[in-house]
Formats: structure tokens, sequence, C-alpha cells
């Protein structure tokens, strides 16, 4: 699990109590704040970076020094004190935050972008703390909207992993996110055993197909819990592999499209070693496999141990600075991952229902994983599909599809 102890944390800020959020499209936030999505690789090798807390490194020498593009900031939680509203570190609220947005402002114009990540192992979740799904996705869109973001990170840990109402909150309001916010790239991380994932992990793929919830990649964390070195935390991706086909009904090659690796560079929690050897032998699994994500915690921790072994803070094997950062890089180059999906044999339809021609599109499949911009034909209309999806039916209640029309 994710033993993130956070060495300094910033003075408790000002909580603001708000109203729930009607969610309507929100399309157009991250326009309105002047921002450009990255392709989608660079989120999915998005590394995590505490921006507040465990001497944040400078995000913009690294990125000069790596390649790297994109972070993954960490964490938004509910307020220590209680209560259904965004903050960071659960101190600084993020209605009032300028401390981060400044560092946010800072890594997009040096040419990158950000995720946020909300959870992670310490702390309050909102999932706990919010009342309902819609409640949860609302307190989540103040945080899109104030930084415009393009990508976030759901990372469900202890003690909220295993409570089913919370996970059901915080899952439930990933769809609304996804559904509301077009083209936001959402990943869902998770504890990692040797067997792919435990009990609760198996619970919550469940969880997610019953809702007909499908992120952008679920991903495991195969350290902290009898890891050690590349060849358990493979095996452990591979196993993990096997239960994304059969709890989500999916076949091979979408399931590693959607598959995800989060790790811990050199010495884990648990005195496991992961060594830059480790994470290129993970790195050409990811690649070969055409895995959707590739990324570790953390950018902190990525730089040798001198006057302290602090493992918040260094990483506790010999290195230089930012040496694991650059395998995120190169995973972000190697290959654009969310875009492969799997696709049936192609069959069309001679529908002229509707429009008096023929439908010389692909009709649509409900085993078939669609890319934003595909276009099928169903019941004799042709259907653009806005995002990523998989098993959502054109005109159904999940407004995944467009309707072009008659044909």
């Amino acid at each position: 699990m994710h033993r993130r102890r956070i060495a300094s944390l910033l003075a408790t800020a000002a909580v603001v109590a708000g109203t729930a959020l009607t969610l309507v499209s929100h399309a157009g936030a991250s326009a309105a704040v002047g921002t450009t999505a990255l392709s989608s690789n660079w989120y999915a090798s998005a590394p995590y970076l505490m921006p507040q807390s465990n001497n944040p490194p400078d995000p913009v020498a690294v990125m000069a020094a790596t390649g790297q593009k994109a972070f993954q900031l960490a964490f938004i939680l509910a307020p220590n004190g209680g209560g259904c509203t965004p903050t960071w570190d659960g101190t600084s609220a993020v209605s009032s935050d300028t401390a981060v947005a400044g560092v946010i402002g800072r890594i997009r114009s040096a040419g990158g972008d950000v995720s946020v990540s909300v959870g992670g192992y310490g702390g309050t979740k909102l999932g706990q703390t919010c009342a309902t799904p819609a409640a949860s996705a609302a307190a989540y869109q103040q945080v899109i909207d104030k930084y415009g973001l393009h990508a976030i990170d759901f990372d469900l840990e202890e003690p909220e992993y295993e409570n089913d109402a919370a996970i059901g909150n915080e899952l439930g309001a990933a769809q609304i996110l996804q559904r509301a916010n077009s083209g936001l790239f959402v990943s869902v991380t998770m504890p990692g055993t040797a067997a792919g994932t435990g009990w609760f992990g198996t619970q919550l793929l469940d969880k997610a197909k019953a809702l007909g919830f499908t992120p952008d990649n679920f991903s495991i964390m195969p350290f902290d819990g009898g890891f050690n070195g590349a060849a358990s935390q493979t095996s452990a991706l591979e196993a993990f592999h096997s239960l994304l086909m059969s709890h989500l009904g999916w076949d091979s090659a979408t399931a590693y499209a959607h598959e995800g690796f989060s790790g811990m560079n050199g010495k884990s929690d648990a005195a496991e070693y992961f060594y830059q050897a480790d994470f290129q032998t993970v790195l050409d699994y990811a690649t070969s496999h055409r895995l959707g994500r590739f990324t570790y915690w953390s950018v902190n921790r990525d730089r040798a141990c001198t006057t302290t072994t602090d493992n918040g803070v260094c990483s506790n094997v010999p290195q230089s600075d930012w040496d694991f950062t650059k395998f995120t890089a190169k995973f972000a180059g190697a290959t654009p991952p969310v875009s492969t999906t799997t696709t049936a044999p192609a069959t069309t339809t001679t529908t002229t229902t509707g429009g008096g021609g023929s439908c010389a599109v692909a009709a649509w499949n409900a085993t078939t994983a669609y890319n934003g911009g595909a276009t099928v034909s169903y019941n004799g209309h042709k259907w653009t599909a806005k995002w990523w999806t998989y098993g959502d039916t054109p005109g159904g209640p999940a407004g995944v599809w467009a309707d072009n029309g008659g044909c």
C-alpha cells in the first residue's frame, strides 16, 4: 500500500463551505483558463508529485532534465475537520488555493500539464464524507474547474478501499465526471498483490462493471506487499490482466490497453527494493504489452539520500537525480497507450431506416472498445463516440454517442 508520510504540511487553511454543484457539461472549462490538453500518453505516464509536502522538487527543473511533460499532483482529501469540500492534504482549501495553482502555472508555462490525484493512503477521503456519488462528483468538479484539468486519478486505498459505500461514491463520482467533462482522462489506482489485486480490488472491478463505468485504466501498485524486484511486479501485472478479463469480460488486448502500473522507486516502506534495472524491465513489459499506464511514487523521492534517509524525500538507492522519472518519459514516447483498442471484425449494415441510404460504417458491437471520434451504425443511424467507450449503447442514457442522423 502507499504509506505516504507527509514530512511537512502548510499551515491549515480555512475551509470554505460550499453548496453542491449541479453538474452540466464542462467541455469548455479548461479552455476558460487557457490550458491545452497534452496527448493522453503524457497523462498515462505522469509520476506522482506532492506539491506542498515532502520537500517538493522544482517540476520545471525535472522537466528540463528528463523530458517529462506531466505530473500527478497529490492528494485531494476531505477537510481534516470533516465535510464535503476538496482540500490539499486535508488542510488547504482548493477554493482559496494560490500555491498549487502557481506550481501548475509554471508547469504549463514550460509546455507541460498536470493530473490531480484524489485519495491516497493517508487522511480522510471525500468518498467517506460526501453523502452520495453526485455530492462527491460536485466536490471533485470544483478541482477540475479551479485548475482547468484534463486528467484526474482516483487513488483508492485503505481504509476507504474496504468501505463499500465509499468506493461506490468514488466510482460513481468518476463516472459522472467522465460524462460531464468531455475528453477527461480518468485513471483508477488500487493496491496490488501477487494475485494481481486482493478481494477488495476484485469487488471494485465488479462494482465498476455494474455501474457501466470504464476508466481509461485500472492501475495496480505492486509494492509494500511482499514484492521484491521486477519479476514479482510483472507477474502481478500478468495476474491482474487475467482479472480484468474475467471480471470485466474483456478480451486480452482490451485488458492490456486498460491496465496500468504504479510502482515505487528505490526502497519501499516495507523495505522492498526497486532499482533502475527493475524499472527498465517493467517498462519493457508495459510497452511490449501496450499497457495503458506507467507511473510511480514519487518524484519527491527521485534523488539519492545524502543528509537524510527519510523515505519520503529520497530513494535510499544509488542514483542520480530524476533517474526514475526518465522511465515515465520513455513510456510516454514509446507508445500512446490508451489509443490501443480491440475491434471486432468489421461488419456493415445496409439498413435504410430514416435516411433513405445505407450506413457504410461498421455496425456497433457491444464487445468492442471505441475511441472518441469512432463512428458506427445502429438502428439506421450513424453515431460518433464523444469519448472512449465500451458497452454503451448508441442513444442510451450514458450519452456517449452523438447521433449524426439517419443513413
